[in-house]
């Protein structure tokens, strides 16, 4: 998943948690999950820590359970496109799969974006509305066909992260903490603190 300033501008969300670990004198080693079908991850992620000299390595989407098992990680943290008043989250697909794993490997497991992520008029993640995309996005690789014809494809864009997953909501504002339906209701109201 790429939460950089590729995606997002300047500082970036979740790398720019990373960039800020590093500046207050961190050791930090990133594993990034390729994130398919387009391998933001892979591509946008990678190269951006490495241009900026941060240690990255980069895993299959399905090795992230595996590393965490063996101890490989102590800390998840991704963006997010849309967080809704209490707090679920939506982000790239895959996401809510990394969360499990963290939760039961007793790994935190952190959401970076902006408030203006965070919309208080969606109650919960069942109505923040999932993008369904081509499915030849999953069935080719460019001009070659992987899965056969006739086989059905699901393709959403995004999932979502049930708020009892997440450790910590990180804005520019600090981090919010659950009760998220509470924490976030006071992070608008009192925007100048």
């Amino acid at each position: 998943m790429n939460a950089g300033a590729l995606a997002t501008a300047g500082y970036g969300t979740a790398l720019g948690v990373i960039r800020g670990a590093i500046e207050a004198g961190k050791h930090v080693t990133v594993f990034a999950d390729e994130t398919r079908p387009f391998l933001q991850g892979a591509r946008l992620t990678a190269w951006e820590l490495v241009r900026d000299g941060i240690e990255i390595t980069v895993i299959t989407d399905n090795m992230a359970g595996s590393l965490m098992r063996q101890g490989g990680v102590n800390f998840v943290v991704v963006g997010a496109d849309r967080i809704a008043a209490n707090g679920d989250t939506a982000n790239k697909i895959g996401t809510y799969s990394v969360a499990v794993l963290a939760r039961e490997h007793d790994i935190p497991f952190y959401v970076a974006a902006p408030l203006s992520t965070i919309d208080l008029n969606t109650p919960d993640g069942d109505h923040i509305p999932i993008e369904e995309r081509n499915a030849r996005e999953v069935s080719h690789v460019g001009s070659s066909q992987l899965a056969p014809e006739g086989a059905s494809i699901w393709n959403p864009a995004f999932d979502v992260t049930p708020h009892q997953y997440i450790a910590g909501i990180i804005t520019e504002r600090g981090i919010f903490r659950p009760p998220y339906i509470e924490s976030l209701k006071a992070a608008f109201a009192h925007p100048g603190d």
